[in-house]
């Protein structure tokens, strides 16, 4: 027979349960605010720093405030890290001069003071969730675009290759067809050399079988034998000069 848990047993799990419930939702609405400050870096700097500056300055600017957001990071109790002064040639150069930089640093939790008459940005200790996450979307944004400076790179790489490529085709295909137009003309040349020789066969043949100055040809002279052959070229009613005239008839037998 089962015995059933004391009551205070009951209690505590259920205790246990809401306590966990609790946390549960905790964390929830925790994620929720991170989610939150992400995509709010993520406007700080897009298009917050790269759509006034140029591309070089922004990237310069990221890459400072990253070394500031890392240093303290790693360092928080270093006071080197925990502020920098705006008078500071590349500070003013590469984090107050460009739009949208300071920005950022403010959003990480840095805060204008002054000290000893000198202007600082000081940072706040109860930042340093901001701190965090505001320095994983700078490295976020910018391991991304080394990736598309690279991806660049090879692209351009590949387009040479590419235009390497369609030059060699075009020099080749240069040389085929000036092969092929010498190949042409040498057939034709030989063409006209060869009716040209002929031509002249033909004449030289012509002008061996043609008479001399003065001489007969051929069916001239046969013509000439023909006429002189007796009977030849008369009729019994045409005379024939060198046959005299038959005695004339005077009707006696």
């Amino acid at each position: 027979m089962s015995t059933s848990p004391p009551p205070s047993d009951i209690i505590a799990a259920a205790v246990e349960r809401r306590t966990q419930l609790a946390g549960d939702i905790v964390s929830a609405a925790q994620l929720a605010q991170e989610h939150e400050q992400r995509q709010m870096f993520r406007r700080l700097i897009d298009p917050g720093i790269f759509r006034p500056n140029s591309k070089e300055t922004a990237l310069a600017a990221l890459k400072i405030l990253s070394s500031l957001a890392e240093n303290l990071l790693r360092e928080p109790e270093n006071p080197k890290f925990r502020q920098f002064k705006s008078t500071n040639d590349v500070i003013r150069k590469r984090l107050i001069e460009p739009k949208g930089t300071l920005e950022y640093a403010i959003a990480l939790g840095f805060r204008p003071d002054v000290k000893d008459f000198q202007p600082f940005y000081v940072f706040n200790d109860r930042k340093v969730a901001d701190l965090r996450i505001g320095a994983a979307i700078l490295k976020e944004f910018i391991d991304r675009e080394a990736q598309k400076q690279e991806y660049s790179k090879r692209n351009k790489v590949d387009e040479k290759a590419v235009a390497a490529e369609v030059a060699q085709k075009v020099k080749l295909a240069f040389m085929d067809d000036r092969k092929a137009k010498m190949l042409r003309d040498q057939i034709e040349r030989q063409a006209r050399e060869a009716r040209a020789n002929t031509s002249r066969d033909v004449a030289e043949s012509q002008a061996e079988d043609a008479p001399a100055s003065g001489e007969e040809s051929p069916s001239q002279d046969h013509r000439r034998t023909r006429r002189s052959m007796p009977g030849v070229g008369y009729s019994l009613l045409s005379p024939d000069p060198e046959v005299d005239d038959p005695p004339p008839y005077n009707g006696e037998l």
